[in-house]
């Protein structure tokens, strides 16, 4: 049985989802952000990196999104959670996730993690005065470009609609006129009515109360 290591609000959702969408036997375990849990011993030693989400494996832990999504799609390809067989598809894959990784998520970062990247109380304000700027502009790209409907990669569903899901949960709280992404809240009302996705939310919400 994998261990998904992950904090409600954060990007660990999207591997919750893959996890449940491909029917993979886990136990999912919060980590206390609220008490810095993530940077004690115990945690360290699963994650060096103090971050979630983590997925424990019989071959080792993984970290980073990406990696754990492609994991569960590779790790479990009845579910036919990416093109496995089609090597310049699942680049494409990749291509879109490592996107919401390496940008997407580190303008998002940038409202409310600042002091990693300056020490500077101003710059670490001008940061945040940013990020309604920088998300609208990822996620435009997105609306026009990227999400090629009705999921990312067009008519089959894969581990690309999780992770746009969950980052794109942040939106409205990143200041984003959701009312100018018509195609990026369809999808989100498209991944509310998937039964994996139901089940992955309402069991971090629980485990939050």
């Amino acid at each position: 049985m994998f261990k998904l290591y992950y904090a409600p609000g954060t990007c660990a959702l999207a591997t919750h989802i893959a996890l449940e969408e491909a029917g993979a036997p886990y136990e999912a375990v919060r980590v206390d952000f609220g008490s810095q849990a993530q940077r004690s011993p115990e945690y360290l030693a699963i994650n060096p990196k103090g971050r979630v989400p983590a997925l424990v494996t019989e071959s080792g832990t993984l970290t980073e999104t990406p990696a754990l999504l492609v994991f569960v799609a590779q790790r479990f390809p009845a579910a036919e959670l990416a093109p496995l067989s089609d090597p310049f598809a699942l680049a494409q894959l990749q291509e879109f996730n490592n996107y919401l990784c390496s940008t997407v998520h580190v303008a998002h970062a940038h409202g409310r993690r600042g002091a990693r990247w300056a020490d500077d109380a101003a710059a670490i304000e001008a940061m945040k005065r940013k990020v309604s700027a920088t998300m609208t502009e990822c996620f435009e790209l997105i609306e026009q470009k990227l999400l090629q409907g009705p999921w990312v990669m067009g008519e089959q569903f894969t581990i690309c609609d999780p992770y746009l899901f969950t980052i794109g949960t942040w939106l409205e709280g990143d200041g984003v006129d959701t009312g100018k992404l018509p195609r990026v809240i369809e999808h989100r009302r498209r991944m509310l009515a998937r039964p994996a996705v139901q089940k992955a939310v309402a069991a971090e919400r629980t485990q939050i109360a």
